[in-house]
């Protein structure tokens, strides 16, 4: 398999807090990662060093075989990231804002009308490209905010609660997508619902107090003991 991610000993401090301490995985195509943890547990913090939005205070990261640290760019190219509040331009229809984000990641130009309309058909957008972003629900601005993470068919796509605030029929369009991402690219996103890890992913990460305490694929995880259960477990800190 195709290693996209290659995450090693990370460690971000802020200030004299240590956020993340020490964390290493990787992730392979068609692989998708359930990221959990209790708030402040890092998750967040480490997300955004993946995407090169934080430099880590030491340790490694390689996106498609590009170091984060000695060739940011052509990192980032392999790159889609989805923060929890996607970055919109809610005066802008969704064809004009994708238009502009295929420019921004380096779409060539003959190619950009072709890479929009790809991204609005996998993300359920076509019916309304022409429409104000500003005057869609939440659960379409969700959906444009992946779009412009996958306009540019980066191999890796990284996703920080991207079901939060959505309603329920929203939440499952939105997990379809994932899943269907998930065939083609690899996917790691964050969540505080244990169901769509369940029912998602093909591995999970926990981490607690800025370290991982539990990497494995899900089909490996106990059967006699439910994911809920194994995270309230290991979410408790040791006195």
């Amino acid at each position: 398999m195709t290693t996209l991610i290659s995450a090693k000993q990370l460690t971000r401090y802020y200030g004299k807090h240590c956020a993340v301490n020490n964390v290493s995985f990787e992730l392979e195509k068609g692989q998708i990662i359930g990221f959990l943890g209790v708030n402040g547990a890092g998750k967040t913090t480490t997300l955004q060093m993946l995407c090169g939005n934080l430099a880590p205070n030491s340790g490694e990261i390689v996106i498609n075989g590009f170091d984060m640290q000695t060739d940011p760019k052509a990192a980032k190219r392999s790159l889609g990231y989805v923060p929890d509040t996607p970055p919109l331009y809610k005066d802008l229809s969704v064809q004009e804002f994708l238009r502009y984000c295929a420019q921004l990641h380096g779409v060539p130009k003959a190619d950009i009308a072709a890479a929009v309309t790809l991204a609005e058909t996998r993300c359920g957008l076509i019916e309304v490209s022409e429409r104000l972003i500003g005057n869609l629900s939440k659960g379409y601005q969700q959906r444009i905010g992946i779009a412009q993470a996958i306009v540019h068919n980066p191999d890796v796509i990284i996703l920080d609660e991207p079901t939060v605030g959505l309603d329920p029929l929203q939440i499952i369009e939105i997990r379809n997508l994932i899943r269907e991402l998930g065939q083609a690219h690899g996917v790691i996103f964050s969540t505080h619902i244990l169901s769509e890890v369940q029912e998602l992913c093909t591995d999970v990460l926990m981490i607690r107090q800025g370290e991982i305490v539990l990497k494995a694929r899900i089909a490996e995880l106990p059967a006699e003991k439910s994911l809920e259960a194994l995270f309230i477990d290991l979410m408790q800190v040791q006195q």
